[in-house]
């Protein structure tokens, strides 16, 4: 039975418990996979750009859950908040790792890891401490709307021959779907401030869908100026914007809805369930045989609770 199928039939979402999964891909510059999203240029770029500024925001969001988990008085919260820590410092250390070999393909990692540390130093990272929480629980719907998204469309990580990659990716979307929650239950627990968490989402609004694209639109000229001189490239364009902001299909298009929903007064996380997607994705990605990660994973284990 698919995971949509599953889906479908599945109980309303309980909090799934959240472990930290040591990781070590061990990448292949020679196996790597620059068109791996649809064999795309364009979209395939804004992973890749993604990638690069993802390691800048989750390190924000492991400072800004290790500050506020000092004031939770909810044992069980606060060990949550220390899961989601453990698993957004792999995040950010395998896509560093991968970061590096999309340097190897002449990608512009150090110019933008440039770029992003000002943004971060003097931009992010200035705001008050409310405010940094709230932008990461904005982030976190981002990253959780993105999952969900590609949850449903597992067949785009069998497009390509990728396979370290492809793990990499789908190892990312389980574990941001495992704690999509946390950073807004914390948020609602320390703050609950509605116009406050309309800030940080604009905010990561407009990181994710408007200065992220900007950075993927001027990857082909630092990388393959040349490429801007043929046709089939701007044919590509056209196919990428579909795949990125397609009303249909594309990724943030299609989900628009689900995007907005976070403006709702009432709104939670786990309103969207995605529970029989993770059972689906867990057997299917850690089964000790035949899983798709583990021939990768070092260790797993569950943070303690601690009053």
């Amino acid at each position: 039975m698919s995971a949509t199928a599953l889906q479908n039939n599945a109980p309303k979402m309980a909090k799934p418990d959240v472990p930290i999964r040591h990781m070590e891909f061990n990448f292949d510059p020679a196996e790597a996979d620059t068109r791996f999203f649809r064999n795309s240029i364009m979209a395939s770029a804004y992973f890749e750009a993604l990638s690069i500024f993802l390691t800048f925001g989750e390190d924000l969001v492991i400072d800004t859950a290790r500050y506020h988990r000092q004031f939770l008085t909810d044992p069980e919260l606060k060990r949550r908040v220390t899961a989601l820590i453990g698993q957004e410092a792999i995040h950010s250390k395998m896509h560093s790792e991968w970061n590096d070999v999309l340097a190897k393909h002449h990608f512009p990692v150090p110019l933008y890891q440039f770029l992003a540390d000002k943004v971060f130093e003097y931009g992010f990272k200035k705001l008050p401490n409310r405010m940094q929480l709230s932008l990461m629980s904005g982030i976190e719907h981002f990253t959780a709307v993105l999952a969900e998204h590609m949850m449903k469309n597992e067949d785009i990580f069998y497009e390509s021959s990728d396979e370290r990659q492809r793990a990499m990716w789908m190892w990312h979307m389980l574990e941001e779907s495992e704690h999509k929650d946390i950073a807004y239950d914390v948020y609602q627990t320390l703050s609950g401030n509605y116009a406050l968490r309309m800030s940080g989402f604009f905010l990561a609004f407009f990181t994710i869908l408007f200065l992220i694209p900007v950075a993927t639109a001027a990857i082909p000229l630092l990388r393959k100026p040349r490429d801007l001189l043929k046709l089939s490239f701007w044919k590509d364009v056209k196919y990428s914007i579909g795949l990125l902001a397609g009303p249909k299909e594309g990724i943030w298009g299609s989900t628009l809805p689900h995007l907005l929903d976070y403006v709702r007064r009432d709104f939670h996380p786990n309103d969207h369930d995605t529970s029989a997607y993770l059972e689906y994705f867990k057997e299917k990605l850690l089964h000790p045989e035949t899983g798709l990660l583990t021939p990768y994973m070092v260790k797993e284990f569950y943070p303690p609770k601690r009053a």
